[in-house]
């Protein structure tokens, strides 16, 4: 490609760019559950602006155009809630997806009190490459909830 992939905090000037990488990302999942109901795909751009001013957003760019996201939020209790974790389709399975992994622990690993204790994540029972991917970054699973007949939530979780 010529140009290397830089990871850093999203600011509110991405929030759009997010909100239609979420929704291109997340046809595979909805492909996956037979449901496009599902909340990436139907969050406004207000409610994921809002996500980022509760939290913490990273972003990976390739030259100017973001590839990839995820976000992130300390509870009162010490968990990290990671969520959306995506990467466009045609750079999926290069290590994006663990870097910024990396990128959001070590932020809030680092971050003065209150420190995290442990950081929490949950993906969709079939999605395979979300749980393989999780699951060699040291999360384990703790709890799973069906929330419809096609549909288990896996929640996984590792040790901050």
């Amino acid at each position: 490609m010529g140009m290397s992939v830089t990871i850093s905090a999203a600011d509110a000037q991405d929030a759009e760019h997010i909100l239609k990488l979420q929704y291109l990302c997340y046809q595979r999942e909805a492909e996956i559950y037979q449901d496009w109901s599902i909340e990436p795909l139907t969050q406004s751009l207000d409610a994921l602006r809002a996500e980022l001013d509760e939290g913490q957003g990273f972003v990976a760019r390739l030259g100017d155009e973001i590839v990839a996201s995820v976000r992130g939020r300390l509870d009162e209790d010490g968990t990290v809630r990671i969520a959306k974790l995506i990467v466009h389709p045609r750079l999926q399975r290069h290590g994006l997806g663990g870097r910024l992994l990396d990128a959001i622990e070590s932020h809030f690993a680092e971050e003065p009190a209150p420190a995290a204790k442990r950081f929490q994540l949950f993906t969709g029972h079939r999605s395979e490459g979300n749980l393989r991917l999780y699951r060699s970054k040291g999360y384990a699973q703790v709890s799973t909830r069906e929330v419809g007949p096609r549909l288990t939530l896996v929640t996984l979780e590792k040790a901050a």
